[in-house]
């Protein structure tokens, strides 16, 4: 019998890679999206999809009951995926700003996460995969917002790892660096959107951003596909050991070296000049 999983953000990028290629090795992969016309886009390509947000509480218990009214009441994985970047010095960021990151990318991800837990408990199997980044051990400047969601997920799933030690339950973070999606083109519009730029002191700063953004991130040699994310996530869901942590691309290596070796003064000196 097929494994089944549940995937957040599938609509492109990490997500729809990870969902086409887990249900081609097999599984029985339920993938979501916020958007209707990408649910329907989902459904054509053959995947099981449904819709949820992860800022609306309705859509998370809706989704994860439909997916179960299809396993008897089981599942074998789920892989948090969907999140966004509001980029804006911390200075600029309203709280409102502020707190709908965190709904977005860390308050949903809780939710539907302990709604999973205890089915796993019970069956006494389960591996739970959070797509986290580079930016959940180190910081970036102008990125604050998803800074913070991110070093908070880490903390939350790094303790919820720790609490389910012999339950049979898994839980993993995946840290990719730069991944070939639509993250930059979706980070655009939030900073156009939620930050004053004409009126902040960091104006010229984020004239530069505003360039490379526009320009889908700038150019980054170091920057992979979703491929590179599917083969770490398919160590966590199929290895009897998975890690702790799975380290995707060269500036996440270097910057888990930087961190563990440098003294802050001098990472927070490499920091500021990757910018």
């Amino acid at each position: 019998m097929s494994k089944s999983i549940l995937i957040t953000g599938c609509s492109t990028g990490i997500g729809l890679h990870c969902a086409k290629r887990l249900k081609e090795d097999g599984w029985q992969v339920f993938a979501t999206a916020r958007k209707k016309k990408d649910i329907t886009a989902l459904n054509k390509l053959g995947l099981t999809a449904f819709h949820l947000d992860y800022t609306d509480t309705k859509s998370i218990h809706k989704c994860l009951k439909e997916v179960l009214a299809q396993t008897d009441g089981k599942l074998d994985a789920l892989f948090n995926n969907g999140a966004y970047g509001q980029p804006g010095a911390v200075e600029d960021l309203s709280t409102n700003d502020l707190r709908a990151q965190f709904e977005a990318n860390f308050f949903g991800w809780h939710e539907l996460t302990n709604l999973v837990v205890p089915i796993m408990r019970k069956q006494k199997a389960g591996r739970i995969v959070h797509c986290s980044s580079v930016l959940g051990f180190v910081t970036l400047p102008w990125r604050g917002a998803y800074n913070a969601s991110k070093f908070a997920l880490e903390g939350l799933a790094i303790t919820m790892r720790l609490e389910t030690k012999g339950s049979g339950v898994h839980v993993s973070l995946i840290e990719p660096g730069p991944i070939l999606s639509d993250f930059s083109k979706n980070a655009l519009k939030k900073f156009e959107q939620n930050i004053d730029i004409k009126n902040s002191v960091h104006r010229k700063t984020y004239e530069a951003q505003l360039a490379r953004l526009n320009d889908g991130g700038g150019v980054n040699r170091f920057r992979l596909g979703p491929e590179a994310v599917y083969d770490k996530l398919k160590h966590a869901l199929n290895h009897k050991k998975p890690k702790a942590q799975y380290f995707v691309t060269v500036p996440t290596h270097f910057m888990g070296a930087a961190k563990r070796i440098l003294p802050n003064f001098l990472l927070e000196r490499l920091l500021i000049k990757s910018q």
